[in-house]
């Protein structure tokens, strides 16, 4: 579990730094639309941090549990966050454009499987 609050806090401190990044280096580089694109990727990733923090700190999950949730928000920030910053940084979109649904699929999975769970513990 200490991996996995060690990936988490990791992940925490690039969110705060892509978020500045973005707000300062790319203000100027970029169109609204991209600049937008790049603010929605750090919000998702930012919110799935606190909810990996919760994940892995909360006494209701097992640990299998806190590391099948683990994997299923990494990889979704991953995919979801990390494919529109390729976007923004140069990848052309039509290379990599199933990578953000597939991502954001990973979060709705995530967040069923967390629903199921505690529904379970009823």
């Amino acid at each position: 579990m200490n991996k996995n609050l060690t990936i988490t806090s990791v992940l925490g401190a690039i969110t705060i730094i892509l978020g500045a990044f973005g707000a300062h280096a790319l203000k100027e580089r970029l169109g609204v639309q991209e600049l937008k694109s790049f603010e929605t990727a750090v919000k998702y990733q930012m919110f799935h941090v606190l909810v990996l923090l919760f994940i892995n700190t909360t006494a209701n999950f097992t640990s299998k549990i806190k590391n099948q949730l683990t994997l299923l928000f990494l990889f979704g920030i991953l995919f979801f966050s990390g494919s529109i910053y390729a976007i923004t940084f140069g990848v052309p979109a039509k290379l990599i454009w199933f990578i953000t649904p597939l991502g954001g699929l990973l979060f709705i999975i995530g967040w069923l499987k967390m629903a199921f769970t505690f529904y379970k513990k009823q």
